[in-house]
């Protein structure tokens, strides 16, 4: 798709609207700004939609992040700060929280209003939506969420609605102080009723995406580029900088390094293994913070997933195999964590589980390895194992991929298949069940462990193995209402290493090139919300 007509004009308006500062100094820090205000970086695969009800992954949140504005923003150290709400009140049981809608405007011009936030709120929990994050309805604990999204119940019973066009109130079913930073999450932003209604599937197309961010779709190039510019409707306009943000999708982060060095991407991820030798040549643009993500290989435990996987000696098996150590320090390199647990250990809240394997030698971890997998009936003396592991397209992925299939087959003898895949296409072959093993990584919607747990519960949108543990889903439940949730989490982080659903490989950090006059990157943000229009271009 290339840019519309309507996209044009608007394109032609932010050149009247563009602010005294791009000539100036930072009204904050005074520092003299460059003329050219265009930020670009490098995307590793295409959004997968601009819808915010819809979209799923993490590179497409901080293009919503651009384009719309939930009631709640991240500050650049990761703290809750006002959004579209300028402020909000908690009652005193922690379960109403009150919303003061600002006065916006959406990039039509239409008002922002409290009845925007209801519209898209019951939209995400709506089955006809079809929405794979409707389940954070449940997660935030909206009243009538959980039955909503199970379809027992409309729509217009959820626990949030609108007093005035100015007020918005959401009832939970039990406090969660962490509950405003749930709200930086993009599935929670509004859309605009009229404009939907009137496009259909078409409503996110440049020249038809109506947003209320700092700036607005102006082209879009499927597994191209996409490109946003200012909105001069934004409430905060004057204070944006940035004039353009350009996103190039490049599936190789080598290719990636290469556009970058020639001055064609301010921002992109260091290539696996590549980080120190970068960082001594470069140390002013060349940066390694803790990032909440986690790095897995999942098992499909579905009905479509391979008979020996089934058996919880094969999935422990093939996760002691792992060297983790040689994954993050030999291939990786950019002070990633050897990972034995799911949580992201930095996570606010969180205490790491005594889990048992995490303290043995490789040595230890590989003879029990062996050991389990003889027991199953398969390796030497026993039955030939086979597997195929699914990655979507890095050479990163493909690095720790083919170190993964050469500790399984030289400790165990198990001969696993890699299957390639571009991003989309692996994404459905997970959410369709077709698959044996797969790469799969999260990261956290908001600084808390429920965040990372919550995902294996049974009724998760995103438990694509299928993994289903009463006990878990109850400690889950538990979590919600508990004076001492950390508990509850040690608990499901144990029940894990028992079942073993997954294969931890590490957890992430963000090794990340960032051009030096480029300013205001959140580098300090575990979540990593990245909001352009506090981002800017220094003079040289």
């Amino acid at each position: 798709m290339n840019i519309s007509i309507k996209a044009a004009l608007l394109t032609s308006a932010f050149a009247l609207a563009s602010p005294a500062l791009a000539a100036g100094t930072h009204p904050a820090t005074g520092e003299q700004l460059s003329d050219n205000q265009t930020y670009t970086y490098r995307m590793l695969d295409d959004i997968k939609s601009f819808d915010p009800q819809i979209n799923t992954d993490v590179e497409g949140s901080h293009v919503l992040r651009d384009l719309f504005e939930g009631l709640v923003n991240s500050d650049a150290d990761g703290n809750a700060v006002p959004g579209a709400a300028e402020s909000w009140e908690v009652s005193e049981d922690g379960l109403t929280y009150t919303f003061k809608i600002r006065d916006a405007k959406w990039s039509n011009g239409d008002p922002v209003t409290a009845g925007d936030f209801v519209y898209a709120w019951r939209r995400l929990a709506d089955p006809a939506t079809a929405s794979e994050y409707a389940w954070y309805m449940e997660l935030m604990g909206v009243e009538n969420g959980a039955k909503v999204v199970a379809g027992e119940m409309a729509p217009d019973t959820m626990g949030v609605t609108a007093a005035d066009d100015k007020t918005l109130v959401v009832k939970i079913d039990a406090p969660r102080p962490y509950f405003p930073g749930m709200l930086t999450h993009a599935s929670t932003f509004p859309v605009n009723q009229k404009v939907l209604e009137a496009h259909g599937a078409d409503w996110t197309k440049p020249g038809n995406l109506v947003g209320n961010g700092a700036y607005v779709l102006t082209d879009y190039t499927s597994g191209v580029q996409v490109t946003r510019e200012r909105n001069p409707m934004y409430w905060d306009n004057d204070n944006t900088i940035i004039e353009k943000v350009v996103a190039l999708v490049i599936n190789d982060e080598n290719i990636a390094l290469t556009r970058y060095d020639a001055g064609e991407v301010d921002k992109t991820e260091v290539p696996a293994g590549q980080f120190p030798a970068l960082k001594a040549k470069l140390p002013d643009e060349t940066y390694s913070t803790p990032r909440s993500c986690s790095y897995i290989y999942m098992f499909n435990l579905g009905e479509n997933g391979p008979e020996e996987l089934k058996d919880v000696r094969v999935r422990k098996a093939m996760s002691y195999a792992l060297n983790r150590d040689v994954i993050v320090g030999s291939i990786l390199k950019g002070g990633q964590y050897p990972s034995y647990n799911w949580t992201h250990q930095k996570t606010a809240g969180f205490e790491m589980p005594d889990i048992e394997y995490s303290k043995w030698t490789q040595a230890e971890r590989d003879a029990k390895a062996k050991e389990l997998l003889a027991e199953a009936g398969y390796g030497e003396g026993g039955k030939p194992l086979k597997l195929t592991l699914n990655y979507n397209t890095s050479e990163a992925h493909k690095k720790i991929a083919i170190a993964a299939s050469q500790m399984w087959k030289q400790t165990l003898g198990v001969e696993v298949e890699l299957a390639n895949f571009e991003w989309k296409v692996h994404l459905d072959k997970l959410r369709n069940g077709d698959f044996g093993m797969a790469r799969y990584a999260w990261c956290g919607d908001y600084n808390e462990p429920s965040t990372y747990t919550d995902l294996f519960t049974s009724t998760s949108g995103h438990n694509n193995g299928k993994y289903s543990n009463p006990k878990f889903d109850e400690l889950a439940k538990a979590a919600k209402t508990s004076d001492n949730p950390a508990e509850d989490y040690k608990q499901m982080e144990q029940l894990l290493a028992d079942d073993m659903p997954i294969a931890p490989v590490y957890q992430y950090t963000q090794v990340i090139m960032v051009k030096p006059d480029m300013k205001g990157y959140p580098f300090n943000d575990l979540m990593n919300n990245i909001y352009s229009r506090r981002m800017y271009r220094v003079a040289e």
